[in-house]
């Protein structure tokens, strides 16, 4: 059975996930040093896509598999919170985070 909230339809694994997503979202950001490990532990792209190759061609592609993560989005938001945190209220240079 589908519900929907907000306009977006829910599924169980949605409904159970929900919790966990919302506890990603309610991180504050608020210590530099915090941000600026939450930037170096969050890479900026999916590290998983990848080329196999033999003999210099490429036999296998791999997809990046990150959006498989069910907290995709919102680790990904929480890194974007912690680069404008240090961007705009540290007035820090955040070019070695990209």
């Amino acid at each position: 059975m589908q519900t929907t909230v907000n306009n977006y339809p829910q599924n169980l694994i949605d409904i159970l996930l929900q919790p966990g997503r919302n506890l990603i979202n309610r991180i504050d950001i608020n210590n530099p040093k915090f941000a600026q490990k939450l930037c170096q532990l969050i890479p900026a792209q999916c590290p998983f896509a990848r080329d196999v190759k033999f003999l210099g061609r490429t036999i296998l592609q791999i997809p990046p598999l990150c959006k498989l993560n069910p907290f995709y989005y919102e680790i990904i938001s929480l890194r974007f919170r912690a680069l404008t945190f240090l961007a705009d209220v540290c007035l820090e240079d955040i070019t070695p985070y990209c």
